[in-house]
């Protein structure tokens, strides 16, 4: 017989660490993400020349990966929705560590296609399930500062995989290098499924009534709504700059700034390990002060960034190339919750895997253009049309913010009918 938790059980000391604990777990989760996903960026100089890869194939393994991840974003928003948070990250934390460890052992060019492919598959089922765990277990009062926490582990992996992954891949060579990430992966995923804590009642987690536009919304509503469309576009041009810079940066500071592998992986870290403090004070600042005014939020962090990624663009020497890169990615981490807070904290937790499924959707197809065409400019052009394309994105960003709604009476769905389920 399963013991039933009744709601006044739920005291606000329970309800405030049942939300750090979620918190720090999916930190770790979404961190050991970020380090499997983006140590392809360090590896890329090592696979090229063995494989005898232009910049433009290169830019494939990352784009591979991102098409796969991105068709999977809303089937992996049903399924959370369908059966909850738990078993889905499980799943797909044991799943890509193992093809992590097989991307060690591809043979052919070929062959790395489809293992980054099915990597896709595994870590694409995660988003969705990992937003839906921080809906189900967090009030929306507090959502986007805890999910700003979750999604600075980006800033974390980001930061992290260069430091790990360059000495050894120095030391082990890059397939031996798979072979070890794979297996810290599967561990932590054990961890995560085993101390995630019991979710709050819906009653709890969801916007009271009176305070929700449309109070009643089904999956349905979800994927036909014009304001989820919206954002997830918004979502789409603001992570071109996360991709562009994860991808195409490790790379640059080999290629034109003639430095080492560990030099390149110390100065690749720096900007990622800043913009952690900033994404959690993005989410801090969301739920304190801008969780009505995202509009001139957003806008105003996505100008500030493009002056900044010009300045780097211009760089003399590669200090100033990383000092502008940091700060352009610190003041830009600033802008994440801007994208996500509002939908988190409008959308009921019924459907927050389906409405976040969406969104991500439209980030992957940044993860999917960005790559190849940073390294199409690249083979191209230069690394500096490369990263002029990131200035355009960032640009279009501070346009896009003033487009969708910033207040939860603004977030409406079209009415459903009785039978829609």
């Amino acid at each position: 017989m399963v013991a039933v938790v009744k709601e006044d059980t739920w005291t606000a000391r329970r309800i405030n660490r049942t939300a750090v604990i979620t918190m720090v777990v999916m930190v770790f989760a979404w961190s050991v993400d970020y380090i499997d996903r983006f140590s392809i960026g360090m590896a890329l100089p090592m696979i090229g020349a063995e494989f005898e890869l232009s910049k433009t194939q290169q830019g494939w393994l990352v784009t591979v990966f991102a098409l796969v991840y991105m068709v999977c974003q809303i089937p992996a928003g049903f399924l959370a929705d369908r059966y909850g948070s738990r078993g889905p990250m499980l799943v797909t934390l044991l799943l890509w560590s193992a093809f992590t460890a097989m991307t060690g052992m591809a043979g052919t060019f070929g062959m790395l296609l489809v293992v980054r492919g099915l990597f896709g598959v595994c870590q694409g089922l995660f988003p969705a399930a990992s937003f839906k765990a921080i809906a189900e277990r967090t009030t929306p009062g507090n959502r986007a500062t805890v999910t700003g926490v979750m999604l600075s582990a980006g800033g974390i992996g980001a930061g992290l995989a260069p430091l790990i992954v360059g000495p050894l891949l120095m030391a082990l060579g890059w397939r031996h290098t798979f072979f070890w990430m794979a297996g810290i992966g599967a561990i932590i995923g054990v961890v995560v499924w085993a101390i995630l804590p019991k979710a709050l009642p819906e009653s709890l987690s969801s916007l009271p009534r009176a305070d929700a536009k449309t109070p009643e919304v089904s999956r349905k509503q979800v994927l036909k709504s014009p304001v989820i469309w919206k954002f997830t576009l918004l979502f789409c041009v603001t992570n071109m700059l996360n991709y562009g810079m994860i991808t195409w940066v490790p790379s640059y500071l080999l290629e034109s700034r003639g430095l080492t592998l560990g030099q390149t992986g110390v100065l690749a870290a720096i900007p990622m390990l800043v913009s952690i403090g900033t994404t959690i004070l993005g989410g801090w600042l969301f739920d304190r002060y801008f969780h009505d005014h995202g509009r001139w939020y957003l806008g105003s962090i996505a100008l500030v960034t493009v002056v900044l990624l010009t300045l780097m663009v211009n760089a003399d020497s590669t200090a100033e190339f990383t000092l502008y890169e940091t700060l352009a990615l610190a003041v830009f981490g600033m802008a994440t919750m801007a994208v996500f807070g509002l939908p988190l904290r409008v959308l009921p937790t019924a459907v927050t895997g389906i409405g976040m499924g969406v969104m991500n959707f439209g980030g992957q197809v940044a993860g999917a253009v960005a790559p190849v065409a940073m390294g199409w400019l690249a083979d191209t052009f230069s690394y500096t049309a490369a990263f002029g394309f990131l200035i355009g994105t960032t640009l279009i960003t501070a346009v896009m913010a003033f487009w969708v709604p910033q207040t939860p009476a603004q977030f409406t769905f079209s009415p459903a009918s009785p039978k829609t389920s």
